[in-house]
């Protein structure tokens, strides 16, 4: 397994087509507006060769026969399912943002699924591409979001808006089209294609799931741009060591090979992935957005002590109610995991119905944390000048006396980071949309639950006959 340092390493040997503010990148590992993005998915890797975290870092593999990261490995027990949540809280703590890697693990569990049932041929491909992975100890972009355009219309009818094979011949097949909110794809090694929605009969051609690298010819990323990008790297950065990372990635005319292709126009096993990958990845929410919280309440706790007010009621009871509603959040992720069911091909899924309560709550409780968090920061959060200026000799020991200490001035900037700021991608947009918007959750939970269930056993207890 790669340590932290090889991770950095790995990205250098890259030929990434970078943008950024309109001009081209060469070497992005070391530019201001993309390492703290890395930075938290090194996490992934130091917390891997941690001999406190390695436990839940790390996993047997059947396939190489040896330790791999969680991050690459398949769900073969329940217990696997719960690790996950228990490191993505680690993580979210530990980082205050988006680490990145969740999407392509849950994408190759639902794929390792979506191709058993495709058929031999399909999953022996996905296979012997996910040894080479574990072995290398990848991060693989898991890429779903197409454009989608007019959402009235069909795929087939605004191709343009949706990733699609435009070739095929006896080598592979060449792909076009593009992915939007790519979470970390341009600290990836490869970007896992998958189809966005559910495709119908004569839209096989948007039915595609396949392997590419990031650096791949025909592919061009443009960094998302964020609300505080100005301030990464200075003094009002908030969170002075890490962020989040969202990317477009255009797809022109790229080609890849048979052996990395995994699904070609197979309408039921796209089906499967997309529903397999949906309640994955809105269980995933249930650990790594507990942590961010994590850190938000601490920040807001270690605020009310800057403002001594910690000993208030009413400052207690705020506190108390974001632990609560993160703990609400955390508890549901983790017994969507604890009542998982095995699939046939030997993949534990999460109970369908509690994955998607879990981000239910994510798209409704941060707000509430977030508003009783920038209730106890109170207005110089937003008001507050430049923490550089507490420096500046003729200003700064006239402001020190205004602003309070300088621990006081980064809690605020890290609060306003995580509320409104560069954190607000992950901890409030990402809590809405992130995995599918809140009525994606609501259509399946309407799917899966038991009406007729629940009818019968009033209408019994209401002494009345059931139809």
């Amino acid at each position: 397994m790669k340590t932290a340092e090889e991770y950095l390493s790995s990205l250098r040997d890259r030929a990434l087509v970078l943008w950024i503010d309109g001009q081209r990148v060469d070497d992005p590992v070391d530019h201001p507006k993309v390492r703290p993005a890395i930075n938290a998915v090194a996490e992934t890797y130091r917390l891997a060769h941690d001999p406190e975290h390695a436990a839940l870092a790390t996993a047997h593999s059947e396939l190489t026969g040896g330790a791999v990261n969680r991050f690459t490995h398949i769900f073969r027990q329940p217990e696997d399912l719960i690790r996950k949540i228990e490191l993505q809280r680690i993580l979210g703590r530990i980082t205050g943002t988006c680490f990145q890697r969740c999407v392509g693990m849950d994408g190759l569990n639902a794929l390792f699924i979506a191709t058993w049932e495709a058929g031999p041929e399909a999953h022996a491909r996905f296979l012997d591409w996910l040894v080479g992975v574990q072995e290398r100890d990848e991060v693989i972009c898991g890429a779903m979001t197409d454009p989608k355009g007019d959402r009235s219309r069909r795929p087939a009818e605004q191709p343009d808006h949706y990733l699609r094979v435009v070739a095929r011949d006896a080598d592979g097949i060449v792909i076009r089209g593009a992915k939007i909110h790519q979470t970390g794809a341009a600290n990836a090694h490869q970007i896992l294609v998958m189809p966005g929605a559910a495709m119908r009969p004569g839209e096989e051609d948007f039915a595609v799931a396949a392997a590419v690298a990031a650096d791949a010819p025909g592919v061009t990323m443009i960094l998302g741009r964020q609300p505080s990008d100005e301030r990464k790297g200075g003094p009002d950065a908030g969170n002075c060591r890490y962020c989040g990372q969202e990317v477009v990635v255009l797809f022109e005319d790229v080609r890849v090979p048979w052996s990395r292709v995994f699904i070609d126009g197979d309408l039921a096993a796209s089906a499967t992935l997309l529903e397999a990958f949906a309640g994955y990845h809105r269980a995933s929410y249930g650990g790594c957005k507990p942590g961010n919280l994590d850190v938000l309440i601490g920040a807001s706790a270690a605020l009310a002590r800057e403002h001594g007010v910690d000993g208030a009621h009413h400052v207690k009871d705020k506190l108390i109610e974001m632990a609560h509603l993160t703990e609400t959040i955390h508890g549901v992720g983790l017994a969507a995991s604890a009542r998982s069911t095995r699939h046939g091909s030997g993949v534990w899924q999460v109970d369908p119905i509690l994955a998607n309560v879990c981000k239910q709550n994510v798209t409704r409780l941060p707000y509430e944390i977030v508003r009783l968090a920038e209730d106890l920061a109170g207005g110089m959060m937003a008001t507050m000048p430049s923490l550089a200026d507490l420096d500046h000799p003729e200003i700064g020991p006239r402001l020190r006396a205004i602003i309070g200490s300088e621990a006081r001035g980064r809690l605020l900037r890290l609060v306003e980071f995580m509320t409104y700021g560069a954190g607000a991608v992950p901890l409030r947009i990402e809590c809405m949309h992130g995995a599918g918007s809140p009525q994606a959750q609501r259509i399946v939970i309407q799917r899966h639950i038991d009406w007729q269930a629940r009818i019968e056993a009033a209408r019994r207890l209401a002494g009345l006959e059931n139809p």
